[in-house]
Formats: structure tokens, sequence, C-alpha cells
């Protein structure tokens, strides 16, 4: 038998028939035994309409290991495998193989050197730093994506001549941001020749160099952006300290003016433009 009576009929009579002065305990005891009960009604209905034949199909998802002659089923698993391990990596190849290391270092600074503690929050320096990494990875990603992408797409290509394609822009790039130095540290670590051209620097040895040389750039931007915030905390420190006013913090007379300075100087406009113009034209910024 279904259930005929509605969950609210169940409920309302014997709550009105309570007096007002009755404790609240009682009528959530009373709604829920009346919750069990419709419940209890409901799941035999189910019951009961499953017995008919009437059933909600599940749908199932089943993984097997199977023998297959046909090359074209194996290659399609192969490219999904790798498809997913391309993604897994896709953050790490997006930070330390692009331009978003320099960026978010250089905010980190800012941020320490104007005193404004979560001012900007990491939220925001983070994805301001990954749109400005979009804005200079442009150009190289177009021509991965001509070079590499549409050719392999359209069957012109094989699968290993797209990775060497796509990786000779994006070599490109990180060879024009490495300093020698780096680079001859890592090939003499890994045990490596001399190298006579590019070609024959590995990336494995290209990678950690790159990303070195990114952040002693970001340190020494970040050590220009410090001294004119850290003359403004000295000369305050100064005054205060010949007014006899040593129990008042410098910090918070000096952030003020650090904050007008930042502003009046237009500070954002200078920074970030500093910053695409130091990866100069391999970036493509202009």
């Amino acid at each position: 038998m279904g259930l005929r009576m509605p969950f609210w009929e169940l409920v309302k009579g014997p709550f009105f028939r309570l007096k007002r002065g009755r404790s609240r305990r009682a009528l959530a005891l009373l709604a829920l035994l009346a919750l069990a009960l419709w419940l209890a009604l409901g799941s035999g209905a189910l019951a009961q309409t499953a017995g008919t034949g009437n059933v909600i199909p599940i749908p199932t998802v089943s993984l097997s290991l199977d023998q297959t002659d046909d090359p074209d089923r194996l290659a399609t698993v192969i490219n999904v495998l790798f498809l997913l391990t391309v993604l897994a990596l896709a953050p790490s190849i997006l930070v330390m193989m692009t331009s978003f290391v320099r960026i978010v270092v250089v905010f980190g600074f800012l941020r320490q050197a104007m005193g404004t503690q979560q001012t900007p929050p990491n939220q925001v320096i983070v994805s301001l730093a990954l749109f400005l990494t979009f804005y200079l990875m442009l150009p190289v990603w177009r021509t991965i994506e001509n070079r590499a992408f549409k050719p392999f797409m359209n069957s012109e290509i094989a699968q290993a001549e797209a990775i060497d394609r796509a990786l000779a822009p994006v070599r490109e790039f990180m060879f024009a941001q490495t300093r020698e130095k780096d680079l001859a540290l890592f090939m003499r670590i890994a045990g490596e020749a001399k190298p006579f051209n590019k070609a024959d620097v590995p990336t494995m040895s290209l990678i950690p160099a790159f990303i070195i040389s990114e952040l002693k750039t970001a340190f020494t931007i970040g050590f220009l952006l410090y001294m004119p915030f850290l003359i403004i905390d000295m000369v305050v420190a100064s005054v205060l300290l010949s007014m006899g006013m040593m129990m008042l913090p410098p910090v918070m007379i000096s952030l003020p003016f650090k904050l007008m300075l930042f502003v009046l100087v237009d500070g954002w406009n200078l920074l970030v433009g500093s910053i695409v113009r130091s990866f100069g034209p391999v970036a493509g910024a202009g």
C-alpha cells in the first residue's frame, strides 16, 4: 500500500492539540516520530513499486583490462593517460616555466616594503600575476598552437614531433631569461658536456637554471622597491625620535606617507610596466 497521507497531515492533528504551555521538546519529538513514520511508509511504497517491475535504472561504471588487436584503440587509451598526466602537471608547468615566478615574488616584496600586511590579499596578488603571465606568454602559446597543436590535431605530425615543436618556443623564452652562470651550474652538476649551441642543452637542466635566474631578478627588483619606502621609514623614525615620541611606532606614521607616495607616482602602472618590459621582446609584450 502506498503513501496516501502527506507528511503535513500526519503532523497537523497532534500539533494543534497541544496547548500553548507545552514544551518545544515535545513538539520536536512528535515531529521526528511523524517523519520516521512517513519515511517508513514511503520506503514500503518504493519496495512495492520495485516488486511490480517499475525499477528506476541506475548506471554503473566498470573498469577492465582486456586484450585488443586494434592499434587505434590502444593509442586512444595512451593519449587519454598522457592528457591526464599533462593536466596533473599543468600547475607546475605554469608556475615554473613561465613568467609567473618573477611577477608573484615582486608583488610579495612590494607588499612587505609598504608594510600593508595582507593588503592586497594573496588571492588578488596571485590572480594579477596569473593574468600578467597569460598576457606575457600569449605569443609563445600562439606559436605552440600554430606549430604543434593544430598540425597534431589534423594528424599531420606524430605525437613525439608535436612535443618537440611545443617545447621549442618555451625553451627559447627560458633561454632569453636564464643566466649563463646558472645554466653552467646545473650542466656541471648533471655531468653534461659543454654545449656548442642551445639544442645541446637538456630541458631538465634548463628549467632549474631558469627558475633561480628568475628568483635572482625578482630579488633585484624587490631591493629597488624597498629603497624609497625604507628612506621614508628612516625619516619618520628620526623625526619621532627627535620629538621624544619613542613609544609611538614609526610604522604607524610612515604607512600613510608610503601609500601617498605610491599613489602619487602611479605605482601600479610603473611597477607592472617595468615587470613587463623586463622580459624583453621575447615575451612578446611589446
